[in-house]
Parts: structure tokens; C-alpha cells; sequence
């Protein structure tokens, strides 16, 4: 069984995929659709589609309910969307998709919308494993020290399951089960769609429940298989604010253990924010309290922090150094540069071998755009110093502490002071 994120051309061809994502998620207490609440600022749906597109699925329905027009327009491009009119359990929610299911054949992968740290790794496990044993139905499990708020698996005396129990149905003996359903599931289309019809809505909330669907099967004969989980932690349902904040803290362990293996060095990881597309040189030292956000690059040796921010559109080349307190956004910034503690670089583009002192801040906002300050090879920005844009300081250019630089150009190898800022004379070979 390959156990890599790989499906072949032949299961790919018989496969589609139903997300469920009709929920309204009243525990949220929210107006915004569950799926739509978002980690390291992307919704929770989208990490799932993310892991099924690494899959290669192409057929991939998902059915909406509350606020679906919410939904509908952020998934649009990505996969069928079917409405559910009325929202009856899981099992009717599949029941909306079944004329775009029935007529691929083959088998269907579900899963939830909310689980947005399901690994594509583990989708291709149990779609692998339900093809290769022939099951009418597998679904992945969970041991869980705490199984609170999930379903569970009950097994007879041969192991074998014989049906899923929803906690709020369950007796106190079945909730000390540790083995949860995750919700996921592959299911051999013709089987799954017979057997739904027979589903009752028998339960506390009179909804149609798909983990019914296992016992039917069982009854008739069909064989029903389960794989386990390795990592419990992706099987996490989002269903509270607080399931929301330790999805986001498991994503950030995520993400840094990526990083690290790659040789950068974080100092406190438990303080520092780096999203999921940053990318980091070897021998990078991140120091606490740090926030990396959006489509950075930082290079090789370079020292970032403590209580640095770095925004979206930031490049920083190899060697530089980034101090405490500093804000840095779409700016790019040469190898051997240092940005000292207190300043704001913001629409800036930095040459090699530049000193940024203190407080330095770069006023690219007139109240009506953002304007850019250009910095070349060498030059000293002495402490305090404002540099209100469009400015282009030269190369060499040394900038007295506190002046301020005003929209034009300052040439090179000059020396500026005072407010506003006028040339007092050239610079000498090697001063600072």
C-alpha cells in the first residue's frame, strides 16, 4: 500500500470527493459560516481543499447550507457546490449530492469542512486502503485520551466494528471509549447511496445521521473496514472558539517544525508567529516575540528580532539584521543591511551594506497613496531619521540624527542634516 500522498491514475479516475459544509456551527456563536472562520488568516476550508487538490482529486463536491452564498462564492473556483435546503444531519446532506455522485461510479471520499489539519498523507492512506480491501465502506479512527464531543467506534469481542455511537446518544459505558470516528470516510458509491435510504432519524436531534450508515452495511453483509489514525491532532473538528485557537497553535508547531528542519534557528517558538508561505534561509536566527506574515523571504545568516514584525511583500537578503521593535512591509532589503531597534520600513528598497538607525521611520503615506523611498549601497541613516516619500538617498549618503529628508533626491556620497534636511558636505572616504 503506497503511504505517501499518491493516488493512482486508476483510483483518481473512480474517485470524487464530498466535503460537508452545511453547518450553521451554533457553538461558535457567530454570524460567519463555520467553515468560513479562518487560521493564520484562511478559512478553514480552504486547508481542506488544499490537502484533497494535493491528491490530484479533481471531481469535488461540497454541499452548503447556512449562509451558502458565503461559501459558495469563496469555493466557486475550486469545486461543484450543492445547497442543502434544510439542514437534517449529515446523511441528508450527502442525499443532496447524490445525483453528481452516482453518476462518477467508483467511490467517494467524505469529510467535514471544519478538520482543516487533515494531512493529504492520511487521505491517500485510507483511500488506498479502502481500494486495496475491497470494503464497502473505511473510515479513518482516532485514539483519543479525552474522546469528548466525538462518536464512537463500537467494536464486538472479533474486533470487528459494528456500529458508531454519537456521544450525545451514548451510554456511560460507551463514553469511555478512546477510539473516535473522525467523520472521514471512503464509501463505494452504489453501497452508500442504498444504504442511506434506509437511515431513520432515531436520535435526540431527529436528524439523519451518515454514521448510521455503518450499521446498515454491516447488516447487510457488506464489509466495513477501519485505519487508524497516527496523528490524532489532524483529526480536530473545529466546533469552538477554543477548538479554533489550538488548531491555529498545532499549525504553528507545524509550520516551525518545517522551518527548523531546514536550519533556521527559533529561539522561543511558543512567542513567535511565522505563516505557512514564509520562506527562510539556513542559519537564521529568529529571535521571541517575532511575527512573520504573508509572502516574506528572508535569506541565509541573517538575526531577526525579539518584537520584530515583518509584513506581506518583505524580502530580506542573506546577512541582515533585523532589531528589536523594527516594522518592516513590501520593502526589499540588500544582503549585509542592519535595521536597527524602533523603525518602520514600509514601500522601501534597501541597498547592500546599509545602516538604518534607531527610530528611523520611511513616511510613505500622504493620505492619498504609498510612495516608495529608495536607500542605496552604503549609506547611514543616523538615528530619528524621517524620510517622507518619493526619496531617493544615494549611495554612501550619511543622514544626521533627527532630520528630515523631504520628497526629491539626495546624491551620493553627501552628508544631510537638520529639518528639513540640506547637504552640509561630501562624505570623506570611510566615515561614518
Amino acid at each position: 500500500m503506497k503511504s505517501n500522498a499518491e493516488l493512482s491514475k486508476v483510483i483518481l479516475k473512480n474517485l470524487t470527493c464530498c466535503i460537508l459544509a452545511a453547518g450553521e456551527g451554533v457553538r461558535m456563536n457567530s454570524e460567519i459560516p463555520k467553515v468560513l472562520h479562518r487560521i493564520y488568516k484562511k478559512p478553514l476550508i480552504s486547508y481542506v481543499l488544499d490537502a484533497i487538490k494535493e491528491l490530484k482529486i479533481k471531481r469535488i463536491i461540497t454541499v452548503v447550507g447556512y449562509k451558502s452564498k458565503q461559501v459558495q462564492d469563496y469555493i466557486k473556483k475550486d469545486c461543484q457546490t450543492i445547497k442543502q435546503k434544510k439542514l437534517l444531519g449529515t446523511a441528508d446532506a450527502l442525499k443532496q449530492a447524490k445525483k453528481k455522485l452516482t453518476t462518477s461510479g467508483g467511490n467517494v471520499l467524505v469529510l467535514y469542512g471544519d478538520t482543516p489539519l487533515i494531512k493529504a498523507k492520511t487521505l491517500a492512506k485510507l483511500i488506498n486502503y479502502h481500494v486495496e480491501s475491497g470494503s464497502s465502506c473505511t473510515l479513518l479512527t482516532a485514539v483519543l485520551k479525552n474522546p469528548t464531543g466525538y462518536g464512537r467506534i463500537i467494536r464486538n469481542n472479533n474486533d470487528n466494528i459494528i456500529k458508531i455511537i454519537e456521544e450525545r446518544d451514548a451510554s456511560l459505558y460507551e463514553k469511555v471509549i478512546e477510539e473516535i470516528n473522525t467523520g472521514i470516510y471512503c464509501f463505494k458509491n452504489k453501497d452508500l447511496f442504498q444504504s442511506i435510504e434506509d437511515i431513520k432519524p432515531n436520535n435526540t436531534k431527529r436528524e439523519f445521521y451518515l454514521t448510521d450508515v455503518i450499521q446498515i452495511l454491516i447488516k447487510r453483509g457488506l464489509k466495513v473496514s477501519s485505519l487508524q489514525s497516527e496523528d490524532p491532532e489532524e483529526i480536530l473538528g473545529i466546533n469552538t472558539r477554543e477548538d479554533l485557537s489550538l488548531a491555529h497553535k498545532i499549525l504553528r508547531r507545524r509550520i516551525q517544525k518545517e522551518i527548523i528542519s531546514k536550519g533556521v534557528t527559533i529561539i522561543d517558538p511558543e512567542t513567535v508567529h511565522i505563516d505557512e508561505v514564509v520562506e527562510i534561509g539556513k542559519d537564521t536566527i529568529i529571535e521571541p516575540f517575532v511575527r512573520i506574515e504573508g509572502n516574506v523571504q528572508i535569506g541565509k545568516k541573517c538575526h531577526i528580532g525579539p518584537f520584530a514584525r515583518i509584513r506581506p511583500g518583505t524580502i530580506i537578503k542573506d546577512e541582515v539584521k533585523v532589531g528589536n521593535f523594527v516594522e518592516i512591509v513590501r520593502s526589499k532589503i540588500e544582503s549585509g543591511t542592519k535595521v536597527n531597534h524602533h523603525a518602520y520600513i514600509g514601500d522601501s528598497e534597501i541597498g547592500k551594506n546599509v545602516n538604518i538607525g534607531a527610530g528611523t521611520i520611511t513616511a510613505n503615506y500622504d493620505s492619498k497613496k504609498k510612495n516608495k523611498t529608495i536607500i542605496k549601497d552604503g549609506a547611514f541613516i543616523g538615528s530619528g531619521s524621517i524620510l517622507v516619500a518619493p526619496v531617493k538617498i544615494g549611495k554612501n549618503v550619511i543622514t544626521g540624527a533627527n532630520c528630515v529628508v523631504n520628497k526629491g533626491e539626495v546624491k551620493d556620497n553627501r552628508i544631510v542634516v537638520g529639518i528639513p534636511a540640506k547637504v552640509l558636505r561630501k562624505r570623506r572616504v570611510n566615515e561614518a
